[in-house]
């Protein structure tokens, strides 16, 4: 018996009761390895003492103070850190409690600022299908996830939307790679034409997909392209680091490995490791003159922005990463993993594409390899995996409706930053292992 509304009113959780490293222990005293960090988000891995420190120092001195009466002592050194680190350009950090807010933050911070500067007209939001910016109405309705957005479409707020950058399916055989990332980046050129640039306020991307695609990164020069559209058109270009940032690609700043940055920066997941929940919108410098020169306020807030112990906890888990070279360790296993999966998954008859950046991998499922085509939706293949993964003692991340939706599968790893080699090898073990069953099980259904 349960009195929680849990996210899927079908399944019986196992009760989480401890964390150890990379590991999460249930009621039972079952072990398994946090092969996705949830949705990326325990990149420190789980019970690190020093951030349960800094968590327990923080509380004895100030839990709470409301950002319309003070600033708080965490907050500042956060946002220093923060601004110091980042590309060249973000200097103010709005700080929220998770990815969504972030994301909602960034939307309308974008809106404000040409509000501020006398250009009113530009209101309008384009975004890419395929993608996701969080679950409140405003980054719902940004987002391209159809699975996602069908329940509530008529909730939704107007907002506009191209092609993916996604290789795989998109490419075609005549095309490099180049010249198809070209391609789907002057979608956006198109677009801003259609709708007037006068109209267009921001363009919103993930540097790499996560949830909706399974950790695809863009083609090369796809996001040069973007940024200079956007720049000859006024339009901001708002990059949402939500699932991709802090670290989780190899460097702090997904957009770094792009050679761009962008006007407005969502951060969140990594940015806490889970130790307490947090996100920020990373700005430009001139957004915030803008709006601090003109109206002096932003219209928009949250009752626990600027946390006080999210803040100090976020911060301690940043210096660690940085004390600690773990973005080292991310590109290191990187290779590794990819060379096991590749090792065990590269002929696999169902595993179409194995993908990503740092450690943020995907595989996308198929049903026929040479025609790229999907199993029915109806089959629910990236549950049963999961399912028989946790089962065997990993968590990994899955997903339907990778091509459109609602069709496709694909599975995500996105480990914490600290794994060995051992656990490499272990999360790939017990992949194989999974895989191989749930589909011994459908062939012979079959």
């Amino acid at each position: 018996m349960t009195h929680v509304f849990h996210r899927h009113l079908k399944t019986n959780y196992p009760t989480a009761v401890k964390g150890d490293g990379v590991y999460i222990i249930d009621s039972n005293g079952k072990k398994y390895i946090d092969g996705s960090c949830g949705a990326a988000v325990s990149c420190l891995g789980h019970s690190n003492q020093e951030v349960r420190d800094a968590i327990a120092k923080q509380a004895n001195e100030l839990e709470y103070g409301h950002t319309s009466f003070f600033t708080s002592e965490p907050a500042e050194k956060l946002a220093d850190f923060l601004v110091s680190k980042a590309p060249k350009g973000l200097e103010y950090v709005y700080l929220v409690s998770g990815g969504s807010e972030a994301m909602e933050a960034a939307i309308k911070m974008g809106v404000q600022y040409f509000q501020e500067v006398g250009k009113k007209t530009k209101t309008k939001i384009i975004a890419r299908w395929q993608s996701y910016h969080g679950n409140t109405l405003g980054a719902l309705s940004a987002g391209g996830n159809k699975l996602r957005r069908a329940q509530f479409a008529d909730l939704l707020i107007e907002m506009y939307h191209i092609s993916p950058c996604y290789e795989y399916r998109g490419r075609e055989a005549n095309e490099t790679a180049e010249e198809y990332g070209l391609r789907v980046a002057n979608e956006l050129e198109t677009k801003i034409l259609e709708l007037g640039a006068e109209n267009v306020a921001a363009f919103l991307a993930e540097p790499v997909v996560g949830a909706t695609l399974g950790c695809v990164a863009p083609s090369k020069g796809y996001f040069k392209r973007i940024r200079e559209i956007c720049d000859k058109y006024d339009v901001l270009l708002i990059l949402d680091e939500v699932m991709c940032g802090m670290g989780r690609t190899g460097s702090l700043f997904a957009a770094e490995q792009e050679g761009i940055t962008g006007d407005i920066i969502a951060i969140a997941k990594g940015l806490g490791a889970g130790y307490q929940p947090i996100g920020a919108a990373m700005v430009a410098g001139k957004i915030h003159e803008a709006i601090k020169n003109g109206s002096g306020f932003f219209q928009h807030g949250h009752t626990y922005l600027g946390h006080p112990i999210a803040c100090a906890s976020s911060l301690k888990v940043q210096e660690i990463i940085q004390r600690e070279k773990l973005l080292d360790n991310v590109q290191k296993m990187s290779a590794l993993m990819m060379k096991e999966l590749n090792s065990a998954f590269g002929n696999h008859p169902y595993i179409g594409d194995i993908r990503g950046r740092g450690l943020f991998i995907g595989l996308e499922i198929v049903k026929d390899k040479a025609t790229k085509s999907a199993f029915d939706p109806a089959e629910k293949i990236n549950g049963k995996i999961k399912s028989k993964a946790q089962e065997n003692g990993l968590c990994i991340y899955a997903m339907g409706g990778t091509i459109d939706g609602r069709n496709g599968d694909h599975l995500m790893f996105a480990p914490p930053f600290i794994i060995t080699q051992a656990h490499v090898s272990e999360m790939v073990e017990i992949l194989d292992k999974s895989v191989k069953q749930i589909f011994a099980n459908i062939s012979k259904a079959a």
